[in-house]
């Protein structure tokens, strides 16, 4: 069977820009399906809808839009499509070392200096930093090259004093490995992406990465700090966790569309990863179906 790898992407900014800027409408975004990882810094403003973050080796919802910073070369998938429902997305892509070789070292950028550093992690920000600099992250759209780039500055320095985030993998965990690290990962990642609604014995997994059972499940801990098993449980009550939001269908169903085929143990894992159980966490989203 093909074998699934992350898709390095090749970024280049506009001409007269050291970044890349990109804005879509609604579900444009076509990179939504694909692991993907790239040296550059990613700021993305979702505006409204609800969907999934795959970021490393965080798996959430997030729901009413999205505000995240993705570190240098952290692998993640796109956060929109078909069913996300938001108005529209905006993507900005930046090298650590964008305004030059140097640059960041001067005092007057060491916030930005220190955001960077933490966006290695990845970040998702709150509603309150979201409603202040979702506004100003698109209105760079109509900003000739110059303001665009001193509006960024402002912008990435309001997000490293904002206190409303919260850091997406474990401190310490880095996902900027070596080229097998990343390939073997983002293949197993990809593969259960795709089949997370069927059964995934073990030996199917290794033998995608060409590594034995018992030395999969120490590589797997040893980079991602989780078992396999619990990635793919995390991953099923992420989706557990958008149908309950969005679908008109009941709880048991969700239970088994989210590839869970014991209704008792998505019960447990589902209250264990939210802190709630899937029917509290359906009315707290305010959307029950009668």
């Amino acid at each position: 069977m093909k074998s699934l790898k992350a898709t390095f992407e090749v970024i280049e900014p506009a001409f007269g820009s050291s970044f890349y800027y990109s804005q879509y409408v609604q579900s444009a975004n076509v990179k939504a399906h694909v692991w993907h990882y790239h040296p550059e810094i990613e700021l993305v403003f979702v505006n409204g809808g609800s969907g999934k973050r795959q970021i490393g080796t965080h798996l959430s919802y997030y729901t009413d839009g999205d505000l995240i910073l993705i570190g240098s070369n952290l692998p993640h998938c796109g956060f929109t499509d078909s069913t996300t429902g938001n108005r529209n997305e905006t993507v900005i892509q930046m090298k650590p070392d964008f305004l030059g070789q140097g640059f960041l070292g001067i005092p007057e950028m060491k916030n930005i200096q220190h955001l960077f550093e933490r966006a290695k992690t990845g970040l998702a920000f709150g509603e309150e930093t979201k409603a202040r600099l979702g506004e100003k992250i698109e209105e760079l759209n109509d900003m000739p090259y110059f303001k665009r780039l001193l509006a960024l500055l402002d912008i990435l320095n309001d997000l490293e004093m904002a206190s409303d985030f919260k850091v997406l993998n474990a401190q310490g965990l880095t996902m900027e490995m070596q080229v097998q690290d990343n390939n073997r990962l983002n293949t197993v990642f990809n593969y259960v992406k795709d089949h997370f609604k069927e059964q995934i014995p073990l030996e199917e997994v290794a033998d995608k990465v060409s590594m034995t059972v018992p030395s999969f499940c120490r590589y797997f801990k040893k980079i991602t700090n989780k078992t396999f098993t619990r990635f793919v449980n995390e991953y099923r009550v992420v989706h557990a966790s958008k149908l309950l939001a969005e679908k008109p269908i009941g709880i048991t169903e969700v239970c088994y569309e989210s590839g869970f085929n014991n209704f008792s143990h998505f019960n447990k894992a589902f209250k264990e990863f939210t802190g709630k159980s899937a029917s509290q966490y359906r009315k707290e989203l305010k959307s029950v179906i009668e």
